[in-house]
């Protein structure tokens, strides 16, 4: 947690090439001193103050924000001109002005008939890019026949089972001019083998396309808990794929460092942040390992993060995040290329914010968030739908959230300036808190031994717990209002329609799956799935095994039972 400014500290000695002249920051102590005791005091007097005024993370916020604030504040060094080091005012150097952000809706549902009809359909209505969500049997590399599969089919994504799924997915799409961003972490290479080999059987070279995986692990073990095998093989099988893209595909991004899902498991703004990076310095870390250069791959690393609803402090997130992110690359790690300072990010709006009562309150939420995500600079963004505390968005509540971000774009007038708040002395104060203590938790970390002892001893669970139960207790203590749940409640049950996915789609995949089993050569299948088992078995790259199992149409669950039998399975811990 941020530390409270004391209300009796002098300000910080302005040092030479700061903004704020000494001098005048010496009168304005007076002048805040003088407010204090006279026309603060009598309103006070009148009407005292709400208590507990803090962020969403629990940050006490000041009354009022001054040049004081930011009294050490050097142009050049902490904000410096959009485009340009340190990236505080965004990656590009007119931002918006050029083009709107990448608008990629998350969606999947059902079988990949389905979803290749809903991606059409938000192209059609203006989205730009897609996002692929897949079923948990998918996220944890199971066929859909397999016993714990039961029940699963296309609940909270896409079903795919084999290269047959993959093809009809992205059937008919221009793979080489939009790009795809798959959300999946354990089974991310197998997945992101299926995608290019479809692509390049329709032609596109797989040096065309573009896209992100996001290919997460660490934060599996740290927060979603979607986790298969032990952290060091997971760890290596992340690099394998960073490794492949640097060599053949320069316009995918092989990881999308999530923050995401730490913060809706209960994380604090600066949680979020420094957790995300520490897991991006680990693949850095283990890439440079590898052996290959800072510079060659530091380029294509991505990142992910929520938004919440506190306003502003997610905005000064984001800035705190491109500038610390940076920092650590040109000065920790010795970067050349500018493109290995950037952070370049997508973000959601927040689903644990969303709320089951009162369903068209999340329009209003969901709205707020993502004016914030645009405001912090973000380069692509999804927004959540209303009913999303309930099931899979229905098309109708897809396309409001769709509309929400081009209601943002073309109409609300933020984007016609880079970082309209720069400059804002609250906004500067808390993107400087935010930045400081995101740096004290990575120094943590490391004095901790670095990520892996920090998932394997706990730090990262028991930290993101409190925060959690905290963030609870407040609520439940009436300190914190959610609208709808602990203030202006309503005792009619409102409904909404909602998306229902019937066993008639699931019997067509079976059918399907049973289909490709009966019809591949399957000596061919068996050849390349005991290449793929000498690739894990060594310490070769597992990518060239990988497009090979898929190419002979293997199963999602074929290819894991591999991995699974050279790696084992991992159990989690119990922390205390």
């Amino acid at each position: 947690m941020l530390e409270q400014r004391s209300t009796e500290s002098q300000p910080p000695i302005v040092e030479q090439g700061t903004l704020f002249d000494a001098a005048e920051l010496e009168r304005l102590t007076v002048k805040q001193t003088t407010w204090e005791e006279t026309t603060l005091k009598k309103a006070l007097e009148r009407m005292p103050e709400r208590p507990h005024l803090v962020t969403t993370s629990s940050v006490p916020i000041e009354r009022v924000y001054t040049p004081q604030d930011n009294a050490p504040f050097d142009y050049t060094r902490d904000l410096a001109m959009p485009g340009e080091y340190p990236y505080t005012r965004g990656v590009q150097p007119t931002m918006y002005r050029a083009q709107p952000w990448t608008m990629r809706m998350f969606a999947g549902f059902g079988t990949a008939e389905d979803t290749n009809k809903r991606f059409k359909y938000l192209l059609k209505q203006g989205q730009t890019g897609l996002s692929t969500a897949f079923d948990m049997a998918t996220l944890y590399g199971y066929d859909t026949d397999h016993p714990l599969a039961m029940g699963e089919f296309g609940k909270c994504g896409v079903a795919i089972s084999s290269l047959a799924d993959m093809e009809i997915l992205f059937a008919d799409l221009p793979l080489d001019k939009i790009t795809t961003s798959m959300t999946i972490n354990s089974p991310a290479a197998a997945i992101w083998a299926m995608y290019i080999v479809n692509a390049e059987k329709r032609g596109f070279p797989m040096a065309s396309l573009g896209g992100t995986l996001q290919n997460d692990i660490l934060k599996e073990y740290t927060a979603q808990k979607e986790f298969l095998f032990p952290p060091e093989p997971s760890l290596r099988l992340v690099v394998d794929t960073i490794e492949f893209g640097t060599r053949h595909m320069p316009r995918w991004n092989t990881i999308s460092i999530s923050g995401y899902h730490i913060r809706e498991a209960g994380a604090t703004a600066v949680q979020e942040l420094a957790f995300t990076l520490a897991d991006g310095l680990a693949y850095v870390d283990a890439a440079l390992a590898r052996g290959l250069t800072i510079d060659e791959f530091a380029p294509r690393l991505s990142f992910f993060f929520d938004v919440h609803n506190d306003f502003f402090e997610e905005i000064a997130k984001f800035r705190a995040a491109r500038r610390l992110w940076a920092r650590l690359m040109r000065d920790r790690y010795g970067a050349k290329d500018p493109r290995s300072w950037l952070m370049r990010c997508h973000a959601q709006t927040a689903g644990v914010s969303l709320t089951a009562q009162q369903p068209d309150n999340n329009v209003v939420r969901t709205t707020i968030q993502a004016l914030a995500a645009v405001l912090g600079g973000t380069n692509s963004l999804h927004t959540n739908a209303l009913d999303e505390a309930l099931a899979l968005p229905t098309e109708r509540a897809a396309l409001i959230a769709l509309r929400t971000q081009q209601i943002i774009a073309s109409e609300s007038g933020v984007t016609n300036t880079v970082d309209p708040l720069g400059g804002s002395y609250f906004i500067e104060a808390l993107t400087n808190q935010t930045e400081q203590a995101a740096m004290d938790y990575l120094q943590r970390i490391d004095a901790l031994g670095g990520v892996l002892p920090c998932i394997q001893n706990g730090f990262f669970q028991r930290e993101i717990a409190e925060s959690a139960y905290r963030y609870q207790q407040e609520i439940d203590q009436h300190e914190r209002t959610i609208v709808g749940i602990n203030g202006y409640a309503v005792e009619e049950e409102v409904k909404v329609p909602t998306l229902y996915v019937d066993y008639v789609g699931e019997k067509a995949h079976l059918e399907r799956l049973n289909r490709v089993r009966r019809e591949r050569n399957q000596t061919t299948v068996r050849q390349t799935l005991a290449n793929l088992r000498s690739a894990c078995e060594g310490t070769e790259n597992t990518m060239p095994a990988l497009l090979e199992a898929v190419k002979a149409y293997a199963t999602l669950g074929e290819i894991m039972d591999v991995f699974r039998t050279v790696f084992g399975e991992y159990m989690e811990p119990a922390v205390f």
